[in-house]
């Protein structure tokens, strides 16, 4: 992996962003440390409407209730 300098990714940042666009890694760093990794912009498809599942799943009124065999078996302990 070649690390580009700070100054050096300021001098060449359009070409960079072609690279990375091209699926290039370029990574940015400084003092040899890798900082950051420049990666070509991915819009969502669409944004998230919610409620589709209402109606459609049930949870138990116990359902955050554990067995004591299984918080015994969490903690090691042997039955």
């Amino acid at each position: 992996m070649q690390i580009l300098n700070i100054h050096d990714a300021e001098t060449h940042l359009s070409e960079l962003i072609s690279r990375a666009i091209a699926g290039e890694e370029i990574v940015i760093g400084r003092a040899g440390d890798p900082m950051v990794t420049l990666v070509p912009f991915q819009a969502k498809a669409e944004k998230r409407k919610g409620g589709q599942w209402r109606g459609r799943v049930f949870v138990a009124e116990d359902f955050d209730e554990l067995p004591p065999e299984l918080v015994s078996a969490f903690r090691g302990e042997q039955p």
